[in-house]
Order: structure tokens, then C-alpha cells, then sequence
């Protein structure tokens, strides 16, 4: 029995149909699809394995990277000459970061500690822990700022004191003793007949009291009850809004922890987050797309405004006392200690602060500080977080220890908190969320034009066949032969006799 090939041609023709069908309701169900496996794997669950890994225990590469300002002429400087620095390092630090005390609430948020440990890397690092530099006092000259005011037999005696423990106005020690905590008879005495007055009780060091450290008790939403708030802080120590600050805006605890965002960005999201150790909200803007390894991605930068003082951003004078713009005045969560954040290098900030002090070069490069954030999920794949630590400095009379030391915002030190997914993480990134997303939108247009193509051949076999058949019909029924018809007519007459005639 032979195939009709008419009929299969129809076939093809359904069949043409129904991928074009089903490649239709793909382009409408994927994004759906997708979009329900992005915030499965976005809410803080322990049942999304890799996702509550990730979040729990940051298990990808974090540096912290240290830059001192070696001063160069202290001596000068205490002169009133302008300060000349020359910056050292990098003097790298791996960065362990793990939560603890998580606790799971009933109104969708969870509770943690965040622990962190410095741990030296010499191989990353442009020299060791026992590297000599210069940096301002800050218990002398910050010291002295603070006690401008006080009155003149207290500042006496208080120069009298920093004489009696041979505290003099720069510091000359190791970068292990700077950041670490070095012994000081002053500090000893300090804490012993005035507890509280400096952050840390045993020895002094700029980052003594974070390393072994927590950044306080945290809060956020898991994203249970609506995905739009994952990783959102509901509270910080307790608190829903702070009191370092002048306005209510300024005390507002916005954004997250500043690890992950909720999924689902665009263009005109911002990342705000919350910085303990900033002690404010921060907000990052949206720069420029990028790829990093074939994956999307936004990066955001710090606008302008970020550290801009009050009278060129109206909504920061809550942060004042304002200096230059540039500086973030910290000394209402510092003890009261002279300490301004800027951009390393005084970047983005007043042209004044630049020229107050040599040896400092800013670039977007080198000291612009961003975070490049796949904005599908929220989840960070590149960060550079750079900040610089400065003290403000000036002569205050009856402590001889300033001398004659012209007022400046001095820079001490800038570090750099980076990190960046890699390895296997980077790889299973890589097939979730941009492979398999990839896979199936070329399956939603491939059944459209798979289906579009059956539907055109077959239906050109289908007319050709078409065609073939009542050719051949009309052969048969003589329509389409004249000679054989004639041949047909002249068959179809009676025959005649012949007569046989015989001429006598």
C-alpha cells in the first residue's frame, strides 16, 4: 500500500503548528519560569543549599588591602610647613567572613552575628608586617583637637601628660604594631583611670578592635513574604533608626548589609546599604553595563553627592559639622575623635584638601570605589570598596605637642575591601543563570522557526502533490491531450466497406 503523500504533508503541517505553538507559549512561560527559579534560589532558606551557603558563609575570596601615607617631613610639618606624604603597601590581608547566632523569626526575617579575621598574605603584599612607617598621633593630635575648648590648665596639664609617657606627635612604628595595637604607657594609663574614653582596652591600633571582631547584631528579611525585600535590614542592634546624626534622613538605616540585593534590577535601582563601621546608610548609582565571564552585569559607583558637605547637597547637613566636600565627618560615633572618611587620595572631593597636602595623585582607576552586581539575582560578582582614613589636624595652644602645625585633614591610611565570585562558584553561576537561561530562549525560537520551516516545506509538498494528482487526472480524462482525442474521435466513427469494382 502506498503513502499518501498529501496526507503526510498535512501531518507535517500540524506538527509545524504545534512547535510554532509551543515555542509561542515558551517565550511567555520562560521568563516566568526563570524568574520563579531566581526567587526560589534568592530567599534565605537552609533548604536552597548553594544559595544559604553562599549568604551564610561567603565562601569566595575576600582581601582587604592597606595603603599607609608615610610622612616624609614631620619635623616641617610641625613647623606649619605643608605636609609631603608617600604612600606604602599594599599590605594585603585575606578576609574570613562568617555568620553566627542565626536565629529564623516568624515575621520573615532572621537574626545573625557577622565575625570577621584578618589573616597577613605576603605573597600579595608589597612587603612584611615589619616594614617602619610615619603616621600622625592620633592620641596626641587627635587628642588635642578634642580638647580645643577645655580650659587652659587642663590643656597644660594635659600636654604634661603626653611629655610624662614620651608621647610625641608622630608615630614611627611597624605596620603590624599600626594596625594590630602597639603597647603605650599613656594607653595603659588611659584605660585604666578613664574607661571608655578610647574604643579598644588593651593595646591601640587602627584596626585593633575589628579583627576577632563582630559588626553587631543583625536583621533582615529572608524574602519569605515578599521578594522584593531579601537582605533588607529590618534592624541593627535593636534599632530601627540611629543618633549619630542631625535629621532624620541621615539616621535612617536603608538598604541591606551590603552582601547581597533583592533580584530583579534595572538601570534606575540604586544599591543602598547599611556600613557599621561608616556608621551611616550609603547609596550607590548605577554607572555602565558589563560581562564578566559571559555573565551580565550593572556596575554602581559612588555618586558625587556621597560625601559632599551640606551647603553643595542640602539633604547631607544632617552629617554636619561639614568640612570640605569630600568628607564624611565621623567623630560623633569615633569618641569624638577628629576622624573624616574620604575617597582615597581625596578623590571626588575639594580641590582645597588636594592641595594641602603632596604626594597624592587620585584616579577613577585606582581609588573610585564600585560594585558590579548581576542584576537578575542581586548577587555581587566584583567588589571594590575603597576608603580613606584622615585626621584632622591643627596647632592648639598650651599643648606644645602640635606646635605650630597648620590646620589640615591629614590622610593616614586607605584600604581597599574587595572580593569577587571565582572557582566552581563562578562556573555554577555561569550554568544557572546564564547558560541554561541561554538554552532555553534558543529552544523557544528554535521550535518558532523549526516549526515556521515544516510548516512551509510541507505545505509546498502538499501543493506540489496537489497539483501532480489532477495532472494526472486530466491525463486520463483526455483534457489535456488533443491528438489523442482527435485519434479517440476518428476511432469512434463505423467503418465503411470497400467495394471492389472490375472495369469490364
Amino acid at each position: 500500500m502506498g503513502i499518501n503523500r498529501a496526507t503526510v504533508a498535512v501531518g507535517f503541517v500540524v506538527s509545524g503548528v504545534l512547535m510554532v505553538f509551543f515555542g509561542t507559549v515558551l517565550t511567555f512561560v520562560g521568563p516566568i519560569i526563570i524568574d520563579d527559579q531566581v526567587v526560589k534560589n534568592t530567599v534565605i532558606d537552609p533548604k536552597n543549599e548553594m544559595s544559604y551557603t553562599m549568604w551564610k558563609d561567603v565562601p569566595v575570596p575576600f582581601f582587604m588591602s592597606v595603603y599607609f601615607f608615610n610622612v616624609l617631613n614631620p619635623k616641617e610639618v610641625l613647623a606649619g610647613e605643608k605636609p609631603m606624604v608617600e604612600q606604602r603597601g599594599p599590605f594585603v590581608y585575606r578576609k574570613q567572613i562568617q555568620k553566627d547566632n542565626i536565629t529564623f523569626h516568624a515575621n520573615g526575617t532572621v537574626s545573625y552575628r557577622e565575625y570577621r579575621r584578618f589573616f597577613f598574605e605576603p605573597s600579595m603584599s608589597s612587603g612584611d608586617e615589619s616594614q617602619v612607617v610615619t603616621i600622625p598621633n592620633m592620641l596626641v593630635l587627635g587628642a588635642a583637637v578634642m580638647m580645643e575648648n577645655a580650659p587652659f590648665p587642663l590643656r597644660l596639664m594635659i600636654s604634661a601628660t603626653f611629655k610624662t609617657f614620651k608621647e610625641g606627635p608622630f608615630l614611627t612604628k611597624t605596620v603590624g604594631e599600626l594596625m594590630w595595637g602597639y603597647d603605650s604607657g599613656l594607653v595603659d594609663f588611659l584605660n585604666k583611670y578613664l574607661p571608655g574614653m578610647l574604643p579598644s582596652t588593651g593595646k591601640f591600633g587602627l584596626f585593633a578592635e575589628f579583627n576577632n571582631s563582630n559588626t553587631g547584631l543583625f536583621t533582615i528579611h529572608t524574602g519569605q513574604d515578599d521578594i522584593r525585600k531579601v537582605h533588607k535590614v529590618d534592624s541593627w542592634n535593636g534599632l530601627t533608626k540611629l543618633s549619630n546624626w542631625n535629621s532624620p534622613q541621615c539616621n535612617m538605616i536603608n538598604g541591606t548589609a551590603g552582601q547581597m540585593w533583592p533580584p530583579f534590577m534595572t538601570r534606575e535601582s540604586t544599591l543602598p546599604f547599611y556600613s557599621p563601621d561608616a556608621c551611616r546608610s550609603l547609596e550607590l548609582v548605577y554607572q555602565r553595563d558589563g560581562v564578566m565571564e559571559g555573565i551580565p552585569l550593572y556596575r554602581y559607583v559612588a555618586p558625587k553627592t556621597l560625601f559632599a558637605n551640606g551647603s553643595e547637597y542640602p539633604p547631607n547637613e544632617g552629617f554636619c559639622p561639614c568640612r570640605q566636600s569630600g568628607l564624611l565627618n565621623v567623630s560623633s560615633c569615633r569618641h569624638d575623635s577628629p576622624v573624616f572618611l574620604s575617597h582615597p587620595h581625596f578623590f571626588n572631593a575639594d580641590p582645597v584638601l588636594l592641595d594641602s597636602v603632596q604626594g597624592l595623585r587620585p584616579t577613577e582607576d585606582e581609588h573610585g570605589l564600585f560594585i558590579d552586581i548581576h542584576p537578575l539575582t542581586g548577587v555581587p560578582l566584583n567588589v571594590s570598596i575603597r576608603l580613606q582614613l584622615n585626621l584632622y589636624m591643627k596647632k592648639v595652644s598650651a599643648i606644645t605637642e602640635t606646635g605650630k602645625i597648620s590646620e589640615v585633614v591629614m590622610p593616614m591610611i586607605w584600604f581597599e575591601e574587595s572580593g569577587y565570585i571565582d572557582g566552581p562558584i563562578l562556573s555554577t553561576f555561569h550554568t544557572n543563570l546564564v547558560v541554561l537561561p541561554t538554552v532555553m530562549e534558543a529552544m523557544q525560537y528554535g521550535f518558532i522557526a523549526l516549526g515556521l520551516a515544516t510548516i512551509l516545506i510541507a505545505s509546498l509538498v502538499h501543493h506540489r502533490e496537489k497539483r501532480a494528482r489532477s495532472h494526472v487526472a486530466m491525463t486520463f480524462s483526455g483534457k489535456d491531450n488533443p491528438v489523442s482525442n482527435k485519434e479517440r474521435a476518428e476511432g469512434s466513427r463505423p467503418p465503411t466497406e470497400e467495394k471492389c469494382v472490375i472495369n469490364k
